[in-house]
């Protein structure tokens, strides 16, 4: 029943849970599927009341959807029985309820899963086989106290890397990204530092990108903005399916559009559901090939006259000769570049961008004199375009539409960026200086463990050094799936986490037995969100913001243990539990971290008043007009870029291009042309994988959390979209099983033939949890087998939907 490898004592095991265990080693196997967890408070309680006590506790869903929906745990003798959302507010817009989507309202169903990580563990078998042998918490810490001691001592502490992971990156407390902001980094920087990570995985090139034309993050309008715009032009933006509850975002696109009854184009090789009958035309695009479209469009507005040229010249360098930097070369303006002036000579005319992009040379023309005609215009992009191999490129190129149309700071208008909103500011955890300045971009931890020696400023985008003075040797792997799931070319990084002699230490916190805890030397079982205090931040409902006071519903189950009150015993071993703790248990620092905001803003309800409603909302009648101010007095307001001013033209970039060392087919450039990508449609591997495949943010799951409730992969089975044209000329019919494959790995899956996906393009949902078959072949359909460790050039992100593969159709029994 339990698959049991090894006995070394007396484990006693029902399916009610575990009454009595003495040392064991058990596969991951039996964790997973042999054992079932009991559906009350504590697993280990001998008997249960008659008597029925009922509670209603607020708490909330804490994923990395952009989104924290309020949760009202219904509990009834100390187990959730069921589970509801927001009561508060009614259905008028900006006074609505927060209702969270079925991955929220299945919370009850992460709680009690069958995968749920019960007590502390050390892996006893080869790294990534899955066998690990039950130990105590006095063992856990000691384990890894003694080895990060020794690390620090051979190696230094930049030898310790805090991987990235966005599992609870609504809470406080509890807060797993950014870095800085955990108490693995506030543990850590009180013991010499760590080496640090920049970037992530959601927007690496996008916030590189746009840094280097708004100065720093780029922020837009609200989407609830959009009732004042003239056109609704959505690139690769999808909130339907990506921020999809009441806590989301879509719910004010829709309203918003709507009022204004601004004519809605959606632009995604994929007919999202944010699409879904309510947009008035779908322009379906060839991946990485949205700079061209843009360059496209620029050539109409600009021979057609109907580009903003005061704002042009006010508010931008670079777009044409007369705001080009002295430094620059001459026609190296945007302008230039588009009528064939520059470096290439190549016009940029519709029919150029048509063979490129796919799109018809009509609809590009009539979409440019659209643009050039209705002011001002709302341009948001999604993330997913700019998770390409050209992707810092593409997202400056749409920024640049509305720059060309002068949409920039205006109410009904946007600067391309992905849409912003109000937060309600909230004194957060106090940080500790890292005394180690290096840092890495999230995305090459890979690489630091096994070729550290090769990676330099110049080469790898290395920061805060020349180049990497140890490898990783230590990895804190807290509330995240990137060790294996959410990380490309999956077996690639097997083989390298496989070496323990390389990165000696793994230490995983998590909730459940994910594929990343599977790689763990040692398992620490973190609390849910339902079995603790915490403050749920940032909630986006545009210009409606809120905050929620999550409470402890539940006693935490088996042996789990906070974070908090693990990183407190780990200071105590390391001599630092006072700084770390400041003489505060987690639940004073709840009420102090509260306290301090008051003062800043003593409007807010009292701290008893918030156990009580668990939920504040905060009503604007404005929405948010990104950089307004700059638009109004540029002179006042600069923005943090070289110049003051919204930069088309680069100058640090064009130092970078100059300075950095590329491969061949990459391109660093001061403006945002277009170049083709790697493993896009002209790549010549096309001979042999002729299929663009790319991800996009499946509903079932929030990247891979919620990946493991049976309930939700039922409701929304994870396939691979192909078009007809495809399956047809593949012998692939509608739920066929297929195997997806390229030269790092193979999928087998089943096949969703839909004209929903541009020909030769294939699609597949993200976050599937990895499950190979011993052969290297993966049965779940997670997309990380087949994309490409190979990072973008300027961001060094990851190219998640650049990917060449080709498909075949099983064959059948």
């Amino acid at each position: 029943m339990t698959n049991i490898i090894e006995e070394s004592g007396v484990l006693n095991i029902t399916r009610r849970g575990f009454i009595k265990a003495s040392s064991a080693v058990v596969s991951t196997a039996a964790l997973a599927s042999g054992i079932s967890l009991p559906f009350r408070s504590n697993p280990v309680a001998a008997a249960v009341s008659d008597q029925v006590d009922e509670k209603v506790v607020w708490s909330a869903c804490t994923v990395n959807c952009g989104s924290r929906c309020p949760l009202r745990m219904h509990v009834q003798n100390g187990e959730i029985k069921y589970v509801e959302t927001d009561n508060i507010g009614n259905d008028e817009y900006g006074d609505h309820q927060i209702r969270a989507c079925l991955r929220g309202r299945s919370m009850r169903r992460r709680v009690y899963n069958p995968d749920r990580l019960k007590y502390p563990m050390k892996r006893v078998g080869n790294r990534g086989e899955g066998k690990f042998k039950r130990i105590t918490w006095e063992e856990a810490y000691d384990e890894v106290t003694g080895t990060m001691q020794r690390l620090i001592k051979d190696y230094g502490n930049d030898s310790i890397y805090l991987n990235y992971g966005t599992g609870t990156l609504g809470g406080t407390v509890t807060k797993s990204w950014p870095p800085k902001a955990t108490l693995i980094a506030r543990l850590m920087n009180l013991c010499g530092g760590y080496l640090n990570h920049y970037g992530d995985y959601s927007t690496a090139q996008i916030s590189a990108g746009l840094n280097y034309t708004y100065g720093g993050w780029a922020y837009n309008n609200s989407f609830s903005d959009l009732e004042n715009t003239k056109l609704n032009i959505q690139f690769g933006n999808n909130p339907a399916e990506t921020r999809m509850s009441g806590g989301g975002l879509i719910h004010h696109y829709i309203v918003s559009k709507n009022r204004s009854n601004a004519k809605t184009i959606i632009i995604d090789p994929r007919y999202t559901d944010t699409a879904g009958g309510r947009e008035d035309q779908w322009i379906p695009i060839r991946p990485s090939t949205d700079a061209a479209l843009v360059a496209g469009l620029a050539h109409v507005m600009i021979t057609e006259d109907l580009v903003d040229q005061a704002f042009l010249d006010k508010y931008c360098v670079g777009y044409d000769q007369k705001t080009l930097p002295a430094s620059a070369p001459k026609n190296a303006d945007y302008k230039s570049y588009i009528l064939g002036q520059g470096d290439d000579g190549i016009e940029k005319t519709p029919n150029w961008a048509s063979k490129i992009t796919g799109i018809p040379v009509d609809t590009i023309i009539k979409l440019g004199r659209e643009m050039g005609t209705n002011r001002p215009c709302a341009i948001h992009q999604g993330w997913g375009l700019q998770r390409s191999a050209n992707g810092e490129l593409a997202c400056r190129a749409i920024a640049m539409l509305s720059m060309l149309t002068g949409s920039v700071g205006v109410s009904g208008g946007s600067t391309g960026a992905r849409e912003s909103d109000i937060n309600i500011p909230f004194v957060r955890f106090p940080q500790v200086d890292n005394p180690i300045q290096t840092s890495i971009s999230m995305f090459l931890w890979t690489d630091a463990i096994h070729r550290h020696h090769e990676m330099t400023d110049k080469t790898d985008g290395v920061r805060g050094a020349e180049r990497l003075q140890n490898p990783i040797k230590m990895i804190w792997n807290y509330a995240g799936n990137c060790l294996i799931n959410q990380h490309s070319d999956i077996n690639r990084t097997r083989e390298i986490l496989q070496d323990d002699k390389a990165c000696e230490m793994i230490v995983v916190i998590d909730n459940h037995m994910t594929s990343s805890a599977k790689y763990a030397d040692i398992i620490l079982p973190d609390l849910t969100t339902s079995e603790q205090d915490d403050w749920c931040m940032d909630g986006k409902a545009a210009n409606m913001p809120y905050f929620i006071y999550a409470q402890k519903a539940i006693e935490p189950q088996f042996e789990a243990k906070s974070i908090y009150e693990m990183c407190s015993q780990l200071a105590k071993r390391m001599g630092v539990e006072q700084a770390f703790t400041e003489g505060r248990t987690q639940e004073q620092w709840i009420e102090h971290l509260y306290a301090e905001t008051r003062k800043q803003d003593p409007s807010l309800p009292t701290f008893e008043k918030m156990k009580e409603i668990g939920i504040y909302k905060r009503k604007y009648d404005h929405h948010y007009i990104a950089y307004e101010a700059f638009r109004k007095d540029p002179d006042a307001n600069p923005l943090n870029t070289q110049s003051g001013k919204i930069e088309i033209y680069s100058e640090q970039l064009a130092e970078i291009a100059k300075t950095w060392k590329l491969k061949e087919d990459e391109v660093i450039h001061p403006l945002p042309i277009y170049v083709d990508s790697f493993e896009g449609h002209k790549d010549p591997l096309t001979s042999k994988y002729p299929l663009q495949l790319t991800g996009f943010h499946f509903k079932a799951r929030c990247h891979s959390t919620y990946g493991n409730v049976a309930e939700l992969k039922a409701a929304a089975r994870q396939e691979v979209w192909i078009n007809p044209i495809d399956a047809k000329e593949r012998g692939i019919e509608h739920g066929d099983m297929v195997s997806i494959y390229n030269d790092r790995g193979e999928v087998r899956i089943a096949a969703k033939v839909t004209p929903r996906i541009l020909p030769r393009v294939v699609a597949l949902g993200e976050g599937a949890w990895y499950a190979p078959d011993g052969q290297k072949v993966d049965h779940a359909g997670s997309i990380n087998v087949l994309t490409t460790q190979r990072p973008s050039p300027l961001a060094k992100g990851n190219p998640q939907h650049s990917n060449l593969v080709q498909i075949k159709a099983v064959q059948k029994a």
